[in-house]
C-alpha cells in the first residue's frame, strides 16, 4: 500500500510539472537576433544555482528592502525580476507591489521556473507571471515594467549587448533597471562595476546612480534606458575590452 501511495503522488508531482511547464512561455515575439550584436570581449560565467545564498541571510542584510528603496518600488507597479532563479526577490517583490501591481519573474532556465511557479502557488501569490527567456533576449511585452532587477547574474548572460537592447522596449517611460552584483571578474561570479557601465553605455543606458550594499551583499548600479527612437544601430554597438583581472 505504501509503494502505491508513493507512486500516486509521484503522478501528481508529475502531472502537476507538466501543467506548470505548459503554462510557462514567452510573453513576447523574439527580438533582434544575437547575431546583430557583438560578443563581450571577456568571460561569461556558467549558470550554476537558482539560489544565491540562503533567504534568512539575505533577509538579515536586508537585500531586498535596500532595493526596494534605492529603486523607489511602490505598491501598484509592474517589476521585472530578470533571472528570477528560486524566487528570492519575486516573492518579496509581490508582497511589495501588492494586488494593484505585478511581478513578472523572467529566467532562461525554465525548471527554475516551473519551481517558482509551484513556490507562488504554496505562497497564494496571484500576481505573479512568468516568462521564459532567451540568451540574448528576455522576450517581454513592450512598454510592460516600470522597474526591472538583474541581481546577481548580470555576468551570466552569454549575450549583454544583445540581452540590454532587447530589453530596453519592455521599459516604460522613466523606468528604470537596477543591477546588483560583485565587485569581482566575471569569471568568479561578479562584474568589475566599470565594466558594467561600459557594457551599458554601449548600448545606450545611463547611470543614475550607485550604492554599496550591506555587507557582503554587493553594489547597486541603477540606470535609466535609452530612448527608443534614439537607440543606435546594433552593428554599431563596440564592445567594451576586457579590462585587468576580469579572466
Amino acid at each position: 500500500m505504501k509503494a502505491l501511495a508513493h507512486i500516486a503522488v509521484l503522478l501528481v508531482a508529475f502531472a502537476a510539472t507538466r501543467a506548470y511547464a505548459a503554462d510557462i512561455g514567452y510573453l513576447a515575439p523574439p527580438g533582434v537576433a544575437a547575431s546583430e550584436f557583438p560578443s563581450p570581449q571577456r568571460p561569461v560565467a556558467q549558470i550554476v544555482s537558482a539560489r544565491r545564498a540562503a533567504e534568512e541571510r539575505r533577509d538579515a542584510l536586508n537585500e531586498a528592502g535596500q532595493i526596494a528603496r534605492a529603486l523607489e518600488l511602490k505598491p501598484g507597479m509592474t517589476v521585472g525580476d530578470i533571472g528570477a532563479g528560486s524566487g528570492y526577490h519575486t516573492v518579496r517583490l509581490s508582497r511589495l507591489v501588492g494586488p494593484a501591481g505585478s511581478v513578472i519573474a523572467q529566467d532562461v532556465t525554465r525548471e527554475y521556473l516551473i519551481e517558482l511557479a509551484r513556490r507562488t502557488e504554496l505562497l497564494k501569490l496571484t500576481n505573479v507571471q512568468f516568462a521564459l527567456g532567451e540568451p540574448h533576449d528576455p522576450r517581454l511585452p513592450a512598454s510592460s515594467l516600470d522597474a526591472a532587477i538583474l541581481v546577481h547574474m548580470y555576468h551570466e548572460i552569454a549575450q549583454p549587448y544583445a540581452f540590454l537592447y532587447n530589453l530596453a522596449p519592455a521599459l516604460k517611460r522613466g523606468a528604470r533597471v537596477g543591477i546588483v552584483d560583485l565587485e569581482l571578474p566575471t569569471s568568479k561570479h561578479g562584474t568589475p562595476i566599470e565594466l558594467l557601465r561600459c557594457e551599458l553605455t554601449a548600448v545606450g543606458y545611463r547611470e543614475v546612480a550607485a550604492y554599496q550594499l550591506a555587507r557582503d551583499a554587493g553594489y547597486l548600479a541603477i540606470f535609466s534606458p535609452p530612448e527608443l527612437a534614439a537607440r543606435k544601430s546594433p552593428r554599431d554597438i563596440v564592445a567594451c575590452a576586457d579590462p585587468a583581472g576580469t579572466r
